[in-house]
């Protein structure tokens, strides 16, 4: 399908055949397409698809923000500063590349608390585990807080913890 539609593509004639590869076979490929998807989803569970949502949800606002960020400093720079439009755009393009990493940071971490509950609060369950290892002495204790936070966080059917006696 893909070579028919490229070889159409490429002639570029408006022949009969690039006609009725364009109008019928093209859609059909496409619908075969996403029919090939929805079987691999449904055939191999591959229903972490939320995980995939919240990822598009978190680029589709840091590309939203940084574009707006560096429309913005372009047109500072070149009309309100008196900068060469070549200098604006390259100020306004090592700023947004600096912004980047901690923009897209703080937004996962935003979008993950919205959609992706489950990892967020394991993760919130883990730190609070942390900070009560650090004061505690009791082995028993210990044993006890670390089954309770794997119980919480993941809902296991069985819980089992090995601890090894070194002398």
């Amino acid at each position: 399908m893909i070579s028919v539609f490229a070889g159409a593509l490429a002639s570029g004639s408006t022949s009969g055949r690039a006609e009725l590869v364009s109008n019928l076979i093209t859609p059909l490929g496409f619908l075969a397409f996403a029919a090939c998807f929805a079987v691999a989803v449904l055939r191999y569970r591959l229903y972490e698809i939320d995980r995939i949502i919240s990822r598009v949800i978190s680029y589709v606002i840091i590309t939203a923000v940084l574009a707006g960020l560096f429309v913005a400093l372009v047109l500072l720079a070149t009309v309100v500063l008196p900068f060469k439009s070549s200098v604006a755009v390259a100020a306004a393009t090592l700023a947004a590349a600096a912004l980047f990493n901690p923009l897209r940071r703080r937004v996962q971490h935003a979008v993950d608390r919205r959609f992706n509950r489950a990892r967020y609060n394991a993760d919130q369950a883990v730190a609070a585990f942390a900070a009560r290892l650090k004061g505690a002495i009791d082995p028993d204790s210990v044993r006890d807080d670390l089954a309770g936070v794997v119980n919480q966080s993941l809902e296991p059917a069985h819980v089992s913890l090995w601890i090894s006696n070194r002398d």
